[in-house]
């Protein structure tokens, strides 16, 4: 078995939500099936994370390579995947537009955009306190990943902002025809 490079600690602490994540999509599969592109995206994000924290964020080797080509004060995959995080707005969206009564418009986008934030803050604040549970150990610094950046956790709270605006904008529409096809089929 390949160790992973921060260590088991490390690598625990950052592939957890995304197991949990695929804990809940597996065991809700019959009594709540999700459209095909939750799915998609629920496992783009468990894969992410699980590159992520076999490596470490700040480590990953492509955005090594990245990072050396371009000169770059750091590794970005961290950054990458708070942006790609963002996706889970569809997944959440979709719980909202089946199980309230919400309907798609400005205050759908709205509320799944601050359930999206609040997701990512929450995942800060889980990092934040790691660092102070274990005083700033060696996976603790893993963890973080904020390679010496005092406002990573404003960076990757934009990113994953960022990440959800462009999801709403970009897969609204796929997904409203996918949740009409796919759940009433």
């Amino acid at each position: 078995m390949i160790k992973p490079t921060g260590g088991y600690l490390t690598w625990a602490m950052e592939v957890g939500p995304a197991v949990v994540g695929l804990i809940i999509a597996i065991a809700t599969y019959n009594k709540f099936r999700l459209t095909t592109l939750s799915y998609i995206i629920i496992a783009i994000l468990a894969i992410i994370m699980f590159v992520g924290g076999h490596y470490t964020y700040s480590r990953v080797p492509l955005f090594n390579w990245l990072k050396d080509v371009y000169d770059l004060k750091r590794n970005h995959y961290d950054r990458f995947g708070h942006l790609i995080k963002g996706l889970i707005v569809i997944v959440i969206r979709e719980i909202l537009l089946r199980k309230t009564p919400l309907t798609t418009g400005a205050w759908l986008f709205t509320i799944v955009t601050s359930i999206s934030l609040a997701l990512a803050a929450l995942y800060e604040i889980i990092e934040w306190l790691v660092s102070v549970i274990t005083k700033g150990g060696k996976a603790s610094k893993d963890f973080l990943g904020n390679q010496g950046d005092i406002w990573d956790s404003q960076w990757d709270m934009s990113f994953a902002l960022i990440g959800s605006i462009l999801a709403l904008l970009l897969f609204s529409k796929l997904h409203n025809r996918l949740m009409k096809k796919e759940l009433n089929d």
